[in-house]
């Protein structure tokens, strides 16, 4: 657990159907979801207040030291955003450091919290559009609220209690840590002088932001200063610099580049996974989840969470994996805080740093990394290219561990060719982890990997994770997705006039309904479709339309 506090998605149809159709009836008419407010592209329109602030931030808060009340939520901004009694109490306790009395300055974490209820914001912005196109791993939290802090503490004789405790914290649905840890730094400051004037002001600016388009290079005006960064999109190739100038000789001052909107130290190695667990960066007693993660009556909950009081060393000293976090030492051999220890020896509340462990690892430790990062830190090498070597080193491990499991998830994909027109296209077939275990011998992961191990131990653990169901369910989705298309497509390759010899009316008109049903649900769902093919889709539509007499004609077309 680490010691520090997150620092550093009309008219009745026909009865009868042309029965060789069904395979175009496996859509359901669309079910818009009309929110007030709800535009793709972000643009702000006068019906819909704060559109473009809130796709980047559901609202902004600011938690003050009552001596009487302690923590209180002195502000929130825009006024109308509604929180309940439990989000609020959980914002106050979060946005303050556990044990804040050596935190004299200025300080800046991350916490997570569970949004409880629905959605409330009256301004929410469409996410299916960012959402298909950004990694998994960065999508919008639909049932997660996160919160930047930026604490101040100083010393203040104006204040009875001595000193002047404050927290901004910036909420927001997005996991970009870095962008809004830089926002904070511009603007706290700034505002712990000026006051709410200075908030309304930004909250303004931000207001005027592009929404975040995966794949797009922005430039965020703030304060006189502009944030230029690139919005990650699963297109995206590992290890690559996206970043170029945008417009950049004419912002004047020049921007203030962020290389990335989400990464402290190693996130971005883990972007083939999604971790479908539940986690904490900051944790309290406070915290209304509290009960629930440190009861004994059931085994350890599935949760990362970080904390900084001391109490929790002792009563979650049960759960199977303690990390604690100190100064680094060095010495002639490996960092201490690098060698697993069993939990056996987590007794006293003065335990020494490290990763106190009940599991064996699967795989062996990469000796030759571990001495280059030694050396490194000996030569004293900058922290950047040190961790450039470590974050390498874990995309190509979690990419030999994957790259398996794409291979056979492929593997079930129908054939291209198996797809025909007026017919039903054929399933994807299941996945059968035995039959993936056997593939490994001559399709595993020792093909790109040099570590020696448990592979099958680790992928038999692995099935049993909620990491894979959520790997395995988005996987599927992308593939059903991918199948429709096919289908979509080889639909508008066949000769329709052919097919609609020799149809009744009833047969010609139910596949103008399925045709709809079909283009709409593409459109909609963002399915992978040439603008091309859904053009000849809507042509198609034109062209069946037609041939029908000028009464139906009237009915079947758009009002």
């Amino acid at each position: 657990m680490p010691q520090h506090p997150g620092c550093s998605p009309g008219n009745a149809r026909p009865a009868a159907a042309f029965s060789a159709m069904d395979s175009l009836s496996g859509v359901g008419p669309r079910q818009a979801r009309e929110r007030l407010g709800a535009r793709s592209s972000g643009a702000r329109a006068p019906a819909t207040p704060w559109a473009r602030f809130s796709a980047w931030l559901e609202c902004v808060c600011v938690v003050t030291f009552d001596l009487e009340l302690g923590q209180a939520l002195e502000l929130v901004y825009p006024s109308d955003f509604r929180l309940t009694d439990k989000e609020k109490s959980s914002i106050c306790y979060l946005s303050f450091p556990d044990s804040h009395s050596g935190c004299l300055g200025d300080t800046q974490f991350s916490f997570r919290i569970r949004q409880c209820g629905g959605q409330r914001s009256p301004w929410s912005t469409d996410n299916r559009h960012y959402d298909s196109e950004a990694p998994v791993s960065l999508q919008r939290e639909s049932a997660h609220y996160f919160g930047y802090v930026y604490f101040r503490q100083v010393k203040d004789s104006s204040v009875k209690r001595g000193y002047f405790q404050k927290s901004l914290v910036l909420v927001s649905r997005l996991p970009f840590v870095r962008l809004f840890q830089a926002l904070l730094s511009l603007i706290a400051p700034e505002y712990f002088e000026k006051l709410v004037p200075c908030l309304e002001a930004v909250c303004n600016e931000i207001d005027q932001w592009s929404a975040p388009v995966p794949g797009k290079t922005l430039n965020l005006p703030v304060m006189g200063v502009v944030l230029q960064v690139h919005i990650p999109s699963r297109m995206d190739k590992p290890e690559s610099s996206p970043l170029k100038q945008c417009g950049q000789e004419a912002l004047m001052p020049a921007p203030l580049v962020l290389t990335s909107v989400h990464e402290l130290d190693l996130f971005s190695c883990l972007q083939p996974l999604k971790f479908c667990c539940d986690y904490r960066p900051y944790f309290t007693i406070h915290d209304s989840e509290f009960k629930e993660f440190t009861t004994r009556t059931q085994a350890p909950p599935n949760v990362v969470l970080g904390v900084t009081n001391p109490f929790f060393i002792k009563t979650l000293q049960h759960w199977p994996h303690i990390l604690r976090v100190g100064e680094p030492k060095m010495s002639g051999g490996l960092p201490k805080q690098v060698k697993l220890k069993k939990p056996s020896r987590l007794k006293t509340l003065d335990t020494k740093p490290g990763l106190y462990t009940a599991y064996t690892a699967h795989l062996r430790r990469d000796k030759a990394l571990l001495k280059r990062l030694l050396k490194g830190l000996q030569k004293k090498r900058p922290a950047g290219v040190l961790t450039a070597l470590l974050r390498r080193h874990l995309l190509e491990l979690t990419q030999s561990f994957i790259i398996p499991l794409e291979h056979y998830m492929a593997s079930l994909m129908p054939l291209q060719k198996s797809i025909t027109p007026w017919k039903t296209p054929p399933q994807i077939r299941p996945f059968h982890q035995d039959d993936f275990l056997c593939s490994l011998e001559h399709a595993g992961p020792q093909l790109t990997c040099i570590l020696k191990g448990d592979w099958l131990g680790l992928y038999r653990r692995f099935f049993k994770s909620p990491n894979f169901d959520g790997w395995y369910r988005q996987r599927r989705k992308e593939m059903a997705h991918k199948l429709e298309a096919l289908h979509l497509e080889a639909i508008c390759e066949a000769n329709i006039e052919t097919w609609m010899q020799g149809k009744s009316e009833v047969e010609v008109v139910d596949l103008v309904l399925k045709l709809r049903e079909k283009l709409v649900r593409a459109q909609s769902h963002h399915l992978p479709v040439k603008e091309e093919t859904l053009q000849r889709a809507q042509l198609y539509i034109e062209t069946v339309i037609g041939s029908l007499p000028k009464d139906l004609q009237a009915v079947l077309h758009p009002p």
